[in-house]
């Protein structure tokens, strides 16, 4: 399946109809309309991609063992858009799953037969990581509305993690506190715009052009959506292969579900990525209107609908109605998004969130894995690394610094055990 599906992806980034990486979407026009080259787009799309794939991507997945996006995807990306043939970018496609597929095991028993296990380490982010993560919202709220709504959706929050580890121990605290939290913050967002159109309209104020006068991002809109939708029976497919991916339960969309999905907590994993949803929804619809480029994974919907999904064969269709819906929907999101300033205000606000507080998560979970395995010493090698990248300017980026530390130290560890100048940590 995991073959089958990165096969799939790179035809469909071959032929520029959709890509994974947000960045890269923006530069797809260009490739497009043929102003720049297909090996311009694709050292964009790899410059863009390399440091989550190696830094991100590849470490999460071999912690939780659960496949992700950042590491299936991006590097289909790549391939697909490297390939200078139809027919070759599937095959490259399938080579990178095969890769992945039989290489993670061995990667993974490889790195348990170490003296100094940095894996079983590594471990230690998952607490970080899903804790820290059911912040985001608040973080949101007080960007966008100040301390004081920030501050009552932080206390609140708080009040329903200790409330749900007392009554729920058995659900992940941060879900009906997210739930909450994202919530809020949508309301928030509505009832200043409610409020603003109400006012423009009261003030006699038209959103309306004059008449004769056509719309250029109007048109360029309608194009793009044209477009995508010719190729509604492939999206289809792709829609009905994600979410079977999903379904199986060996990837998750995100950092926390993956630790989530590791744990079998399924309905709390679709919990947590059908709030990231909302954050993603407003830059996917409006980069694939304007580049005539669609996502990967669309709006990301079709991951927790197949967590939920009893057998692979409904999670098949839900995703490929899901898919369905969201190109045919296009258009009319786009439109909707135009009256509604400030909810397109809080996807910023909720993405930035989401990345300040895996952010310090990461990091954080980094430095107690680095301890778990070396002491002072781990976190000496580890946390210096990062701050040399911080230093050098960010060769790799923030997000995958850490974790590529830990790897690089329990590397550098395993070295000096075998020249007989480190003891192990043990337990």
């Amino acid at each position: 399946m995991v073959i089958a599906l990165c096969a799939l992806t790179a035809y469909i980034s071959h032929m520029a109809l959709a890509v994974f990486n947000d960045g890269v979407r923006p530069f797809m026009l260009d490739f497009i309309q043929k102003r720049t080259t297909r090996s311009a787009t694709t050292a964009v799309s790899f410059g863009l991609s390399a440091g989550f794939i190696f830094g991100l991507g590849a470490p999460m997945a071999l912690v939780s063992g659960v496949l992700n996006p950042w590491l299936l995807f991006l590097p289909t990306d790549i391939l697909g858009l490297l390939s200078p043939k139809k027919w070759l970018a599937p095959l490259l496609g399938a080579g990178w799953g095969a890769v992945v597929v039989y290489g993670l095991g061995g990667a993974n028993d490889l790195a348990k037969k170490l003296p100094v296990d940095f894996l079983d380490a590594m471990q230690q982010m998952s607490t970080p990581i899903l804790f820290l993560f059911a912040l985001f919202p608040v973080l949101a709220v007080t960007k966008q509305f100040g301390r004081l709504r920030g501050g009552i959706v932080g206390v609140v929050e708080l009040a329903l993690v200790v409330m749900t580890m007392k009554l729920w121990p058995t659900v992940f605290p941060g879900a009906i506190a997210m739930a909450v939290g994202v919530l809020a913050l949508i309301g928030f967002a509505i009832d200043k715009d409610l409020k603003q159109r109400r006012a423009d309209k009261a003030a006699g104020v038209s959103y309306e052009l004059p008449e004769g006068v056509e719309d250029p991002m109007a048109s360029l809109f309608s194009a793009s959506a044209a477009r995508l939708r010719k190729y509604l029976p492939l999206f289809m497919v792709l829609g009905a292969g994600v979410c079977v991916l999903a379904q199986m339960k060996i990837f998750g969309g995100g950092e926390a579900t993956s630790f989530l999905i590791a744990k079998g907590q399924y309905a709390e994993a679709a919990q947590v990525d059908f709030y990231r949803v909302f954050g993603f929804i407003p830059l996917i619809a409006t980069t694939a209107l304007a580049s005539g480029a669609y996502g990967i994974a669309g709006f990301t919907l079709a991951y927790p609908i197949g967590y939920l999904m009893p057998n692979p064969f409904l999670a098949a269709l839900a995703g490929a109605a899901v898919f369905a819906l969201e190109v045919l929907a296009l258009s009319y999101i786009g439109k909707a998004l135009g009256k509604l300033p400030s909810v397109r205000d809080s996807s910023e606000h909720l993405r930035s969130a989401i990345s300040e507080a895996l952010g310090l998560a990461i990091l954080f979970g980094s430095l107690m894995a680095a301890n778990a395995m070396g002491g002072g010493l781990g976190i000496l090698i580890c946390g210096g690394l990062y701050l040399m990248n911080e230093a050098m300017g960010r060769p790799v980026v923030r997000m995958a610094a850490a974790p590529v530390a830990v790897i690089i130290g329990g590397i550098v560890l395993n070295l000096l055990y075998w020249m007989n100048l480190f003891t192990p940590i043990k337990g």
